[in-house]
This record gives structure tokens, C-alpha cells and sequence, in this order.
């Protein structure tokens, strides 16, 4: 299998990136402790505030550029837009922040991401 195709996989399915078998979230975003078939400690990895700052960026554009789509081509009442884009917006922020965050950790295993160190 091709390494990328192993992050998309285990980001899309919330797998451990080492055994692709294991539940890496232990409930809907917060991370699980361990691989429950491998033992992976998923307690090395900590992807911060990466996943937010990342959403904020996807679903801001995809959501801004369906918008202004919208808007140009039917120029629907204010309400409309609300009714559409706020849904949107919800499901999909919950929706990437998941794999988002699922895909750094497994970026993080995949290139043994670790805390900086100071050679002795």
C-alpha cells in the first residue's frame, strides 16, 4: 500500500496508522488512550490547535465560495442564506475537524513527530 493512501485511509476511517485496525478516537474527538489491538499510545502524539486552524480554513473557503455562488447566480433574500450556510456550516466544521484531526496524529506517526530536541 502506498503511504498516502494509508493517511487518507486511517484519517477517513479514524483507524490507528500503525495496525489500520484499532479505533483512534474514543469518542467523537477525543483522542482514544491506546490502540485497542495493537497498543499503540496515542498518548505520544498531540496535534493542538492544527485541526481547528485548519477547518477554519477549509469550510471558511468552501462555504464562502458557495455563498458567493449562490448569491451571484440567484440572488436569494438574506434568509435564504442563513438557512443554508449555517447548516452547513455546522455539519461540516464537525464533520473535517474529525479528520483533520485524525490525519495529523497519523502525519505524526508516519514521520515519528516528536517533541524538538536538543542534541547532547
Amino acid at each position: 500500500m502506498h503511504a498516502s493512501s494509508g493517511v487518507v485511509r486511517s484519517s477517513l476511517l479514524a483507524r490507528c496508522p500503525r495496525c489500520g485496525r484499532g479505533a483512534l478516537f474514543g469518542g467523537y474527538l477525543s483522542i482514544a488512550p491506546s490502540c485497542a489491538n495493537c497498543g499503540l499510545d496515542f498518548a505520544a502524539f498531540d496535534v493542538g490547535d492544527g485541526p481547528a486552524a485548519l477547518v477554519i480554513l477549509v469550510v471558511g473557503a468552501l462555504v464562502c465560495g458557495a455563498a458567493l455562488y449562490v448569491e451571484f447566480t440567484w440572488s436569494p433574500p438574506l434568509w435564504v442564506h442563513v438557512l443554508l450556510w449555517a447548516p452547513a456550516i455546522a455539519v461540516l466544521t464537525i464533520f473535517f475537524l474529525r479528520v483533520i484531526k485524525a490525519a495529523l496524529l497519523v502525519l505524526q506517526y508516519r514521520h515519528r513527530a516528536g517533541e524538538g530536541r536538543l542534541a547532547e
